[in-house]
């Protein structure tokens, strides 16, 4: 089964009611940076491209990017995550302030560093290496519990809660806990999954595995859609949660919910790069039930989103007027 397409009219009122929606994400911020240059020749030294240098910029990564996909589309954004005491913080801040995103939600732990992804990339967007500079343990002690306790700072006022979790530490058992505490009235809470955290999940409205993702959760292979349907009712149950939005990159998504069920094709005309698509999809999942979109209308927002996102080099964010250019 296909979803049906979201009429343009239906997406107008729904974008219109997005200023201003109140929208808390937690989860692993980390700072994107590219050091891009030109490439003619192998080293001597060894078998690797010499890259000349040409230019170099970061952009905000991890549950960063998602905030700045929400402020991109008007919401009012409260991010909670952890930094370390370094000058890569101070980086991330500067660039959160500058998106209208306030930093008061971010805890700073001294005895880890700022999670940093460093990208060289040649003229033609080509990754020549990546260098992570990050400590992945989970966060403990004093750190978990002021995050624990922003959670409760915020989340009160917030109409849709977000879980960013890449692995780095930031979404313990904990973290979940407080935020799945606050899901009540209606609230829902919308998780960017990894399989080793699986079990934390449980109690969320809606989580996002991609392709991969689901059959290393499920052990189903997914190749039609018919597939698709079967991961994404056992991710349901493995994961205990409410609804699955499975992102299968160029065969688009496929969305398993108790009240909806299909594919939404994809529509990229043309992909640079697909970094940082799935904090787009998250954004506008969680702007689009806020606003009051049916599942299948925010995935469908959601999907054009990310089409918009994938034309473009690097972490993206998307405007309203743009997706609404899209789906017209």
């Amino acid at each position: 089964m296909i979803l049906p397409p979201l009429q343009a009219a239906r997406a107008r009122e729904l974008t219109a009611r997005l200023d201003g929606l109140p929208v808390l994400v937690v989860g692993d911020v980390m700072l994107d940076r590219f050091i891009m240059g030109h490439v003619t020749r192998l080293s001597p030294e060894a078998p690797v491209p010499v890259v000349r240098f040409r230019s170099e910029q970061s952009r905000l990564g991890g549950a960063a990017n998602v905030a700045h996909n929400l402020a991109s589309l008007g919401a009012r954004v409260s991010l909670i995550g952890v930094v370390g005491r370094d000058a890569v913080a101070q980086r991330l801040r500067e660039h959160l302030t500058t998106a209208g995103i306030a930093t008061d939600g971010l805890t700073e732990d001294p005895s880890r560093p700022t999670v940093e992804k460093v990208r060289v990339v040649t003229e033609r967007n080509q990754q020549v290496a990546r260098i992570d500079y990050e400590d992945d343990s989970d966060i403990t002690g004093d750190v978990e519990r002021r995050v624990a306790a922003d959670i409760d700072r915020f989340g009160s006022a917030a109409r849709v809660l977000l879980a960013s979790d890449y692995l780095k530490g930031t979404i313990t058992r904990t973290v979940m806990h407080r935020l799945v505490g606050l899901t009540g009235g209606g609230r829902p809470l919308l998780v960017d999954p990894k399989v080793p955290h699986l079990d934390r999940y449980a109690g969320a409205t809606l989580v996002t595995p991609n392709h991969h993702e689901a059959e290393v959760a499920t052990r189903l292979r997914i190749r039609t859609d018919a597939d698709a349907r079967d991961a994404g009712v056992e991710f349901r149950r493995a994961a205990g949660c409410t609804a699955a939005l499975i992102t299968r990159g160029e065969q688009g998504m496929w969305l398993s919910a108790p009240d909806a069920e299909g594919a939404v094709r994809a529509v990229a005309r043309e992909v640079a790069d697909v970094t940082g698509a799935g904090d787009t999809v998250m954004a506008m999942l969680a702007l689009g039930l806020a606003a009051g979109a049916t599942m299948m209308e925010a995935a469908v927002l959601a999907n054009h989103a990310a089409g918009i996102a994938v034309g473009r080099f690097g972490p993206a964010t998307v405007t309203r007027d743009e997706l609404l250019r899209a789906i017209s």
